[in-house]
């Protein structure tokens, strides 16, 4: 890294340790980065100098634990950048697994609702990785509703939105689809949560009623009125969730009902199928 560019993330990465940002350096060269339009790999080659004044004012506001992907616009999730910001909740990396656990064993042609699905990363990742798929992307909350349409229309225009809640399902699709996925509000009331969650994402993306499992219930529901028999669900969860949420799933007339873990041995999802 050239002089000019090392002396202020140096110093940036100081202050942001000092405010206790998890990632100080990371965070500090991404924000140089974006200032001067490259990617962060290549800060080592870039021979210019930071504007100053705007690169304090990102730092000061990183260091007040605004979320990193709210001063750059956007957010990574899988091989898909996407626009997010103030109204909608940044995707994390946990989610991608969700992904995956969707797309498993699922036919050519399947039909793909994600519910509650904010920025649209879910449903974006399965249209654009799985093209012969037919996606919907279901969100309730109009601003985050913004966000998902801008990100389908940039990403993925194939994928079909609707803003509407999760149990509203359009004529014609009830019963059609083959696998229902989603990330929903699923914290307990109360939970403790890092400054950039509690103070920037919306309320409504987070919490779930006192145990965390009322929004959860819901979408429960809402997938046995999208899913075909045979359907199959799969849902993220708190790490405190799934063994009454398992019994949730036998108790809605789900089977082959298993739980699964993520890349840290959490246990964060389960899946399920509709006889």
């Amino acid at each position: 890294m050239t002089p000019r560019i090392l002396s202020p993330v140096t110093l940036a990465t100081a202050r942001l340790a000092a405010a206790g940002v998890p990632s100080p350096r990371y965070d500090a060269e991404v924000l140089a980065a974006y200032l001067l339009g490259v990617d962060r790999t290549r800060l080592v080659s870039v021979d210019r100098a930071l504007d100053a004044t705007r690169y304090d004012d990102l730092i000061r506001r990183r260091a007040a634990r605004v979320p990193l992907q709210h001063l750059t616009g956007t957010a990574y999730f899988r091989h898909l950048t996407l626009a997010v910001g103030p109204g909608v909740f940044v995707p994390r990396p946990e989610t991608e697994l969700l992904v995956d656990l969707a797309l498993t064993g699922s036919e050519p042609g399947a039909t793909v609702v994600d519910l509650c699905a904010g920025s649209g990363a879910i449903a974006i990742a399965v249209a654009t990785e799985r093209p012969d798929c037919r996606v919907h992307a279901v969100e309730l909350d109009p601003a985050a509703a913004g966000w998902l349409t801008r990100n389908v229309q940039e990403l993925a225009p194939a994928v079909t939105v609707h803003v509407t809640a999760a149990a509203d399902v359009p004529a014609g699709l009830a019963g059609t689809a083959d696998v229902v996925v989603s990330n929903p509000p699923y914290l307990p009331v109360g939970s403790p949560v890092d400054p950039e969650v509690g103070g920037h994402d919306p309320a409504i993306a987070l919490w779930g009623g006192p145990d965390g499992l009322e929004v959860l219930v819901q979408v429960l529901a809402a997938a046995r009125g999208w899913l075909r028999p045979g359907g199959r669900v799969a849902l993220e969860h708190d790490v405190s969730h799934q063994p009454r949420l398992l019994d949730l799933l036998h108790d809605s007339g789900f089977r082959e009902v298993a739980g699964h873990r993520d890349l840290a041995g959490r246990e964060r999802f389960v899946t399920g199928f509709l006889p």
